[in-house]
């Protein structure tokens, strides 16, 4: 969601399954006011939500934009889906920030990672 590039570099670690994904995917308008603001605000947001697990960022050169969202359980991504504030960002993002989007929930039934020591 933010650019984090003081922060380490790292993917969100591989939870045991099952557990539930949000990926948002964007592509942003001109029009940004506000944006990088109302972004952090629901970064910060998100992270009260019991259950929240991380979520991973990354933007192509060419603009299109990918968040994952991490959650342990239905319930916890029921909630932040629900988040008053939450609901007024995503209006806010359909009439001014996002050209387009799109948003696949999905539960994670295997997981693994990797770590070069």
């Amino acid at each position: 969601m933010s650019n984090h590039s003081e922060a380490p570099v790292a993917p969100v670690e591989a939870y045991e399954p099952p557990y539930y994904v949000a990926v948002f995917t964007t592509v942003r308008t001109q029009e940004q006011s506000g944006y990088s603001e109302t972004n952090t605000r629901m970064e910060d947001l998100v992270k009260d939500v019991p259950g929240f697990l991380g979520m991973d960022h990354a933007q192509t050169p060419g603009g299109l934009s990918i968040t994952v969202g991490y959650f342990r359980d239905a319930e916890a991504l029921t909630e932040w889906r629900y988040n008053p504030e939450h609901r007024a960002a995503q209006k806010r993002g359909q009439a001014e920030w996002y050209q387009n989007y799109t948003l696949h929930v999905a539960k994670v039934e295997r997981s693994h990672g990797f770590k070069r020591a």
